[in-house]
Parts: structure tokens; C-alpha cells; sequence
């Protein structure tokens, strides 16, 4: 069983995160290492959960999202429940990010016509004083 766990450098290097977030998890109990003495041991399902709080992160979901996600795991259960909340959550985080896209490319849009009407005006200049 010992042989299947990870010391806090092993999963820094593992899940390319810095130990002060795994402790930052391990604060928010969204994460618990086995403890032997002042070492942090990591199993399975500490490495499994890591590797869902992080997909939840990259998808810009919240860590309390994330926490109640995790929390409705049922070992046994049919997890219908969870599944049915992080899809609702994932519908929801979609929403706001094309929402967030969309204003990014007006933004984009309207910055390049900026700097179009600056070129514009630049070279004008320069003309002028030849």
C-alpha cells in the first residue's frame, strides 16, 4: 500500500503544481495526504481528486464548485447526482465563457480598427513633414 503513494515533491513534479497549492488544497480540505510525522503521502485518491480539482480549474470553475462536486462522490452509489450537478455546473461555465469570448473579439475587433485609424493618422504625419 506505502508503495502506491507520492511524496509532496514527487506530485509537485507529477501534477506540475508547487507544494504551497498542495497545501493551499490540503487547507481548503479539497485534498488528504496520509501523514507520517511531518511527510505528506499522497494515494490514489488524493492524486485522483488533484487531477479533477485541476480540470476544474482549468475550466474556471470556483474551489467551492469543485468542492461540492467532489463532495457528492458516493463510492458505491450510481453518483447520478454528481454527475447530473457537474454537468449543470459545466453548462453554466460555458455560458460565461463564450459569453467572455464574444467580448474579447468585439474588444479585439474594435482595438484593431484603433489601431488602424492611428497607422492612418501616423503616416499622415510623416507625410506631411517630408
Amino acid at each position: 500500500m506505502m508503495d502506491d503513494v507520492l511524496t509532496i515533491g514527487e506530485m509537485c513534479a507529477a501534477y506540475q503544481v508547487t507544494a504551497r497549492t498542495l497545501r493551499f488544497y490540503e487547507q481548503k480540505e479539497l485534498i488528504w495526504p496520509i501523514r507520517q510525522g511531518s511527510h505528506r503521502l499522497y494515494d490514489r485518491k488524493a492524486r485522483a481528486r488533484l487531477q479533477l480539482i485541476l480540470r476544474g480549474k482549468r475550466f474556471g470553475f470556483s474551489l467551492e464548485d469543485i468542492r461540492q462536486l467532489l463532495d457528492m462522490y458516493e463510492r458505491e452509489g450510481s453518483n447520478q447526482a454528481q454527475l447530473e450537478r457537474t454537468y449543470a455546473v459545466a453548462v453554466d461555465r460555458l455560458g460565461q465563457m463564450v459569453a467572455q469570448r464574444d467580448e474579447l473579439d468585439l474588444a479585439i475587433a474594435e482595438l484593431k480598427q484603433e489601431l488602424a485609424e492611428g497607422a492612418a493618422m501616423i503616416a499622415a504625419f510623416k507625410a506631411a513633414a517630408e
